[in-house]
């Protein structure tokens, strides 16, 4: 099926729902016909430019309505979009440019890179002005549709690359355990170039009709600002967005009747937090993937949010997933193991990069995550950790998730990162990074002294270090790699 391509959607939901808001941002408001015409200008433009079908067309800065168009017309000419994370420097972002063979880039600012780029535009209303809508050239489920570099902790990123299948199923298994509805106001606060705000959130709400809400970026005040005056029905938001509003003097007051779903992801979340939540009535939901995945891979649904607090859910409804030993033999319930994923939405591999995709994928199709789980006798999931970021103490696994999450118990925290360090009694020890929550006062001592009784000796840290804050990647995660080379301070507590 040729016409299946995702270029088509701006003109579907412009004839079923014209006058209907798409998108608001900065207090202007564009219906889908609208957005329609906008994005098919734009692709003449682009074509008129050059760009061909399996061209990459890059797009640099914050979230903004020309980041959904300049996506919606690189897919009408069956080209293929690269969003960039606009936090990286220009030597990262040049690397990325070049590895994807990008012939064009659109740019909030001039980008100053000479790497082959055909086509560079920085303004895109005199770029598309006076151009005739064109038709999408048609697309099918197998054709790539979005490279997304993921972040990598080491070396150079990879490129996934993600179908017009990949995305559409994965739409498909998000509106199997989201009731997304046409009404639903979106509000899309995490960056657009990471794959949960963009499939998870405004491509869902995209395909039924609804309004998203965009942010040029995350916001604690502009988060409240935007619930109260679009009365925002649905967002997601990672560990620390979430922290970061019940952290906030406004959370106490602040209306959130209209809020159906909170979702989550990204990392495991504090128990805590997910109370946090609960305790104000409202149904948060978290979920596990990854970029390869497009992302949805676990879900946990709201009606047993209650119920499973913590858990990453079950296997959405499309796609197979699984906890192995190392040998690739199921591991039994309870046993940590790592995460394979097998479905209609995982990547085909990476971009120009055939070992890692070999490295990455099982002969019959499974994607190995790197992350760690457990399955309960329920079959629910809950994330453990990274394999990279497990370290062994004295011949115990030590999952720094588990740590963090008993840190964050702690009234005076406001986030914490844990990392293994070296130790020559016990191979490797904890090293805690501990953010005060505000008017908070923290000593380096009391991080152990909270977690005696509450974890066993050898999880707690023997480092703790308490910092104004911590290194993260441009979707919200903490960048672990730099703790790992910051230099020791004096113990906190004795080996």
């Amino acid at each position: 099926m040729r016409d299946a391509g995702l270029g088509s959607w701006p003109r579907r939901r412009a004839a079923m729902s014209p006058d209907a808001v798409a998108l608001i941002f900065a207090g202007r408001r564009t219906t889908y016909a609208e957005l329609h015409e906008r994005t098919s200008r734009l692709a003449a433009a682009l074509r008129a430019a050059g760009i061909r079908d399996g061209d990459r067309v890059a797009y640099l800065g914050p979230n903004h309505p020309s980041f959904v168009e300049t996506m919606f017309a690189t897919w009408m000419l069956g080209a293929i979009f690269v969003p960039l994370n606009f936090r990286l420097t220009p030597p990262e972002i040049d690397y990325q440019l070049r590895h994807s063979g990008a012939v064009a880039l659109i740019s909030a600012a001039p980008h100053d890179a000479d790497l082959g780029i055909r086509v560079a535009v920085a303004d895109l209303e005199t770029f598309a002005a006076g151009r005739e809508p064109v038709e999408a050239t048609p697309a099918g489920l197998d054709d790539v549709a979005l490279i997304l570099y993921t972040s990598g902790t080491t070396g150079h990123p990879k490129g996934a690359m993600l179908t017009h299948g990949n995305l559409l199923w994965n739409c498909y298994n998000l509106l199997v355990c989201v009731d997304v509805a046409g009404d639903e106001m979106t509000l899309v606060s995490a960056p657009l170039f990471h794959v949960a705000a963009l499939n998870q959130c405004l491509l869902p709400t995209f395909l039924k009709g609804g309004t998203s809400v965009i942010m040029p970026g995350w916001d604690v005040d502009g988060c409240f600002d935007a619930i109260a005056e679009h009365r925002i029905t649905w967002m997601f938001g990672v560990s620390q967005m979430f922290a970061g509003l019940v952290r906030s003097p406004r959370w106490p007051d602040a209306d959130l009747t209209s809020v159906r779903c909170l979702m989550t992801g990204g990392a495991p979340v504090p128990e805590a937090l997910i109370r946090a939540y609960q305790e104000r009535g409202l149904a948060f939901c978290q979920g596990y993937g990854m970029t390869e995945t497009a992302p949805g891979a676990t879900f946990l649904e709201a009606r047993e949010s209650r119920a499973h607090i913590g858990s990453a859910g079950l296997p959405v409804f499309f796609t197979e997933v699984r906890v192995t030993r190392p040998d690739l033999t199921p591991a039994d319930p309870g046993e940590p193991g790592e995460v394979l994923v097998r479905g209609p939405n995982v990547t085909p591999g990476y971009w120009n990069d055939p070992a890692a995709t070999a490295a990455a994928l099982t002969g019959d199709g499974w994607f190995r995550s790197g992350d760690l789980a457990i399955v309960d006798e329920a079959g629910h999931f809950r994330i453990v950790d990274r394999t990279k970021d497990m370290y062994i103490s004295g011949g115990e696994n030590v999952y720094p998730a588990e740590v963090e999450a008993a840190i964050f118990e702690h009234p005076g925290v406001a986030e914490a990162a844990v990392v293994g360090v070296p130790d020559a009694t016990w191979g490797e020890v904890g090293r805690a990074f501990v953010v005060p929550a505000p008017g908070a006062s923290l000593t380096p001592g009391d991080i152990p002294e909270f977690l005696t009784g509450r974890l066993a000796r050898y999880k707690i840290p023997v480092y703790v270090d308490v910092v104004d804050d911590l290194p993260r990647t441009g979707s919200g995660k903490v960048r672990k790699g730099p703790l790992r080379t910051r230099l020791l301070p004096a113990p906190a507590r004795p080996r």
